[in-house]
């Protein structure tokens, strides 16, 4: 892609695993919240996905923008699990029967931070409180630099259907100056266990970090893709010192530059796809027939805070724990972050909800453009417009769409569009977020800060 293309739209955009975004959130109340709980149960969309924030990390690594916190006091530790399993119990109560878990989504920090006879616990505190759809997904991210061959085979045990490898980079001196832990087994050992228990495994890397090349990223994912994970993802380092100061160490060793960036992204795009991949979305690539794949190729990818998911497994998503974010029909409430105050406020029957937002009808069509673009690249006003059962010129006009903005991205070779359909590149597919934000009328006049596409 050409530099001066790049340059122009590497601008700070949302991420869009929300809309609107999470820094738009603002004071929302425990009552607040279980009213919306309370409504929730008469959604069109009526499964239900739990996710578990374990916020705990053996030692954080300097790039991470995670909610993490180093690894507490076993005693610390403890008591957090037990104010998880309070919080389940008080949400529980006003989910109605009949409904059905679709996912259960384990995130952090480093979830296989805990005991992993916690980490079962929970599970089936989770899974008591309603039945489940058939072949539901039970996620768990792992840190593998701190995980035996004993550690794998208890987590085999605790019905985990799908596992996050937290690889991030082969090569150790990458690993090393970012200060995170290589894997502690050979990588390709374990994803023979995790196979060979049923379960499906996703490989997560990062690009765009300090020693990274194009050639030392492209070697990477060749020996990740010889592997054969079931998923692998290639997220963009997103460098936001201001927000994380732990990241300021990695200025002073030196970031790729941002058309070096691109190129790692490139390499891995076309390394993935000849090795069988199919790109799904702005970081995933999957195998031909997993599920993803399949939903992409019928327009009905969906994405929430966990990732991209499908019409079979889509829920609304009740959240647990620091900084959980439960994402419902109408509203998005979120914890706080103090781990003490959370466990005081759970010992004393109440929930620690310290923000959310509650969307108008408006936004709610902005949500479905941006989620539908997100996910397939491709737009079509009058199937989004019929799916929310408005006309189209409602849809745009909710979006603030503007010609003009299109006309200049297609001349840029970013996407083609016309009256009812856009329809992004593939050399526009970097840049994805930044026709979202074309469609965000919050994006007209942001004072927030975002992350850069590349």
């Amino acid at each position: 892609m050409q530099t001066d293309i790049i340059e122009k739209y590497n601008r700070p955009v949302p991420r869009y695993t929300s809309y609107p975004p999470a820094n738009y959130f603002s004071n929302f109340t425990e009552a607040d919240y279980l009213m919306m709980v309370d409504q929730s149960n008469e959604a069109r969309q009526n499964q239900i996905s739990f996710y578990l924030h374990i916020p705990f990390c053996r030692h954080l690594c300097h790039y991470c923008g995670c909610n993490s916190y180093p690894q507490a006091k076993p005693e610390v530790v403890k008591a957090y699990v037990e104010a998880l399993h309070k919080e389940i119990d008080l949400v529980a109560k006003h989910i109605s029967n009949g409904r059905q878990i679709s996912q259960i989504h384990y995130g952090g920090g480093s979830p296989t931070a805990l005991p992993i006879a916690m980490i079962k616990e929970l599970n089936e505190h989770l899974l008591s409180i309603a039945p489940t759809i058939e072949r539901p997904e039970i996620a768990i991210e792992c840190h593998p630099g701190y995980l035996d061959a004993n550690d794998w085979q208890q987590l085999t045990a605790c019905g985990f259907t799908r596992y996050s490898l937290g690889v991030q980079d082969l090569r150790p001196e990458v690993l090393k100056v970012v200060n995170r832990r290589e894997s502690m087994m050979p990588v390709g050992e374990i994803l023979e266990m995790l196979h060979e228990s049923g379960a499906t495994v996703n490989l997560d890397f990062l690009y765009g970090l300090p020693l990274q090349t194009i050639d030392s990223f492209r070697n990477t994912i060749e020996q990740a893709a010889a592997w054969r994970p079931d998923r692998l993802a290639t997220f963009s380092y997103a460098h936001l010192p201001k927000l994380f100061p732990r990241q300021q160490i990695l200025d002073k060793v030196g970031l790729p530059a941002n058309q070096e960036k691109n190129g790692m992204y490139e390499a891995a795009t076309e390394v993935l796809t000849a090795a069988g991949y199919q790109p799904i979305g702005l970081d995933h690539f999957v195998l031909p027939d997993d599920e993803l794949a399949v939903a992409l190729g019928k327009g009905q990818l969906h994405r929430n805070f966990q990732g991209y998911c499908t019409r079979r497994t889509t829920a609304q998503v009740y959240a647990f724990g620091v900084t959980g974010i439960s994402q419902l029909d109408d509203c998005y409430a979120q914890n706080g972050r103090d781990i003490n105050t959370y466990i005081e406020t759970l010992n004393s029957g109440q929930l620690y909800i310290s923000r959310g937002y509650h969307l108008t009808p408006q936004e709610k069509l902005v949500r479905q453009v941006v989620e539908t673009l997100m996910c397939n690249y491709t737009l079509n006003w009058s199937d989004v417009a019929a799916h929310l059962g408005v006309s189209a010129a409602e849809v745009r006009e909710a979006c603030g769409y503007s010609e003009t903005t299109f006309s200049e991205m297609q001349a840029d070779g970013l996407l083609r569009f016309d009256d009812d359909h856009i329809e992004v590149n593939t050399c526009g597919r970097p840049f994805v977020r930044c026709v979202a934000a074309a469609l965000d009328p919050l994006m007209a006049h942001n004072d927030k800060q975002f992350s850069k596409p590349i």
